[in-house]
């Protein structure tokens, strides 16, 4: 009976060690996984990193815009040094001819955008009205709408009592006047584009001669100076190459832009004949 006793002591005792070795093990924190600690944790985690990331995002943020101003400063200043090199005066003619240029551009792509219409709109609208006879109305649609395309229109359905022939005349006629508003200004700004990088030239050479005077008033030909009268002499062409290149790409913008317009009123100009012809419109 002692010894039966004794074993179920012995087996209770190592039973409840081995429980409580196990629970130990349970609660031991180096046993504990990572996701038990982000479960634990929860959304707690995910602000301490955002709190933990706020300061340093707002560190590289301003350390961007601070490299950022620091390029634009360099870049003015850069570009004033090499403008005042460059022999002011010279520099400055250019200087003059590169914003008088861009001027004239400005101006006429403003023109030709204001030019540009819905045609396939008004010319539906038109043929609506001259379907219907209203021949007014027709007019005052084209009244209404800006742009060269609508004044041929007008100009065409003013002689409509004349005929089909005086009005194609009279289309043709006037969208030369038209075309020739459409191209206003165009010279002037082919002009800048050849004399910027001339005077550029010309500040060069003129660069030039005084570098080469320079050397024969010293009686030596000192390397330092050649080099830094050739630079400087060259800055006024490069800037002058800038502004032509500049000037250039405005023009053949607008070039592109009147080429469209055109081919609008040419074709709409067309299609006003055929409306006449079609319907058999007459004055009322």
């Amino acid at each position: 009976m002692k010894k039966i006793v004794s074993s179920l002591a012995i087996i209770g005792m190592f039973t409840f060690g081995f429980s409580t070795v196990s629970f130990a093990d349970e609660q031991d924190p180096a046993n504990v996984s990572q996701e038990e600690v982000e479960a634990v944790m929860g959304e707690d985690t995910s602000v301490v990193n955002e709190v933990a990331e706020a300061p340093a995002q707002t560190e590289i943020e301003e350390q961007v815009e601070e490299a950022e101003v620091e390029t634009e400063v360099g870049f003015v200043s850069t570009l004033k040094k090499k403008f005042i090199e460059g022999d002011p005066f010279w520099m400055g003619i250019v200087l003059i001819a590169l914003i008088i240029g861009i001027a004239l551009c400005i101006e006429r792509i403003v023109y030709l955008n204001l030019s540009s219409i819905n045609t396939k709109k008004f010319l539906a609208d038109v043929e609506a009205a001259i379907a219907k006879g209203d021949i007014e109305g027709a007019k005052e649609i084209c009244r209404n709408t800006r742009g060269p395309i609508a004044s041929i229109f007008y100009q065409g359905l003013t002689r409509i009592d004349e005929g089909v022939e005086a009005v194609e005349k009279t289309v043709v006629a006037y969208g030369g006047v038209q075309m020739g508003l459409l191209e206003k200004g165009i010279s002037w700004i082919s002009l800048f584009i050849a004399l910027a990088p001339m005077l550029g030239f010309m500040g060069t050479v003129i660069g030039m001669i005084q570098a080469f005077t320079k050397i024969v008033e010293d009686g030596q030909v000192s390397p330092i100076t050649v080099a830094g009268g050739i630079q400087v002499a060259l800055l006024t062409t490069v800037f002058g190459l800038i502004s032509a290149i500049i000037l250039q790409i405005f023009y053949n913008y607008i070039i592109s832009k009147i080429d469209g317009i055109v081919n609008e009123m040419e074709n709409s100009s067309i299609t006003l004949v055929d409306m006449l012809i079609k319907y058999k419109a007459t004055a009322k």
